[in-house]
């Protein structure tokens, strides 16, 4: 029996003003080997792993199953293997990455050939917004849309190499579903055109290093205003400037902190932690960095 692994990166979503369209893989991963089985099986190690179901409602089998119903095919039992880095729960994409493999582990077993373009409509479909998946398919920086067609778009940059980003992560969860909760059905032209203004000067800064840009480039009208009083410190961390400090915003819809960087300047992220502790939290620093790559698939016979 042939298995199958596929690793797929965190991601950060948002990145300040591109709100649902910018997006960053991270170099932190969720790590599924799986081939076809009499029955069901599921096993899962790795971070937060108490939290992720073992049986029929885990994410990604349930995913596997939607894509196959929805081309009127039957998915066959699985065996998975589940290894997990990307904590649960704290603007990471954890659930954009359980989504992804769960397109992939469809594509291999029902033998369906997509492209990563294919991956990437589908699992944007299921999710229904793109920035963290297609973060997870492409890799790198990723700024992406749903075109009046309903077909996922993508486009990848590369950041330039004087920059470095972090992530502070806190002792306590945000659900995606409260953060999204709190934000207005409405916003006035000048705060939609505050955001434009800044997420292109953002995209451009990154690609062509340009410093002086920054902290203008991160800054929000949004979902940062919104979110704040959901995580604590959040205001004193967006304000926080220092040599070497680009600026900091909310990963995805938080609670953790991105925080961009030039490199040599990493222990910038200690600021951040010391204002979570101010609040009452503990956190802790993932310097992974980017992930250059989006998924990755292998296959191999069992022994």
């Amino acid at each position: 029996m042939t298995w199958y692994t596929v690793r797929v990166p965190a991601s950060s979503a948002n990145l300040g003003p591109g709100f649902d369209a910018l997006g960053m893989a991270l170099g932190v991963y969720l790590t599924c080997r799986f081939r076809r089985s009499a029955t069901l099986e599921i096993r899962v190690g790795g971070r937060d792993a108490a939290s992720i179901p073992a049986g029929p409602d885990n994410l990604i089998w349930q995913t596997a199953v939607a894509v196959a119903e929805s081309l009127g095919l039957r998915m066959p039992s699985i065996e998975l293997e589940i290894s997990n880095q990307i904590p649960l729960g704290k603007g990471m994409g954890s659930s954009a990455a359980a989504l992804t493999a769960g397109v992939v582990v469809a594509d291999c077993l029902l033998d369906l050939g997509w492209k990563p373009a294919r991956v990437l409509d589908e699992a944007a479909r299921l999710e229904g917004h793109p920035d963290n998946v297609a973060a997870c398919i492409l890799g790198g920086i990723v700024a992406s849309a749903i075109d009046s067609g309903g077909v996922a778009r993508a486009v990848r940059i590369e950041m330039a190499q004087r920059f470095g980003v972090g992530v502070v992560v806190p002792d306590f969860e945000l659900p995606t579903a409260q953060a999204r909760a709190v934000l207005p059905a409405v916003y006035s032209r000048a705060d939609a055109v505050f955001n434009v203004q800044r997420a292109s000067l953002l995209i451009a800064a990154l690609a062509a290093g340009a410093t002086w840009a920054f902290p203008a480039t991160l800054e929000d009208r949004l979902h940062q205003p919104y979110r704040a009083p959901l995580v604590p410190g959040l205001d004193e961390i967006v304000r926080l400037r220092a040599p070497g400090l680009l600026g900091c915003t909310l990963s995805g819809a938080g609670p953790s902190i991105l925080v961009f960087f030039e490199r040599g300047h990493e222990s910038v992220c200690d600021l951040v932690r010391q204002i979570f502790r101010l609040h009452g939290h503990d956190s802790d620093t993932l310097l992974a960095g980017i992930a250059e790559k989006g998924f990755e698939l292998e296959s191999h016979r069992a022994d």
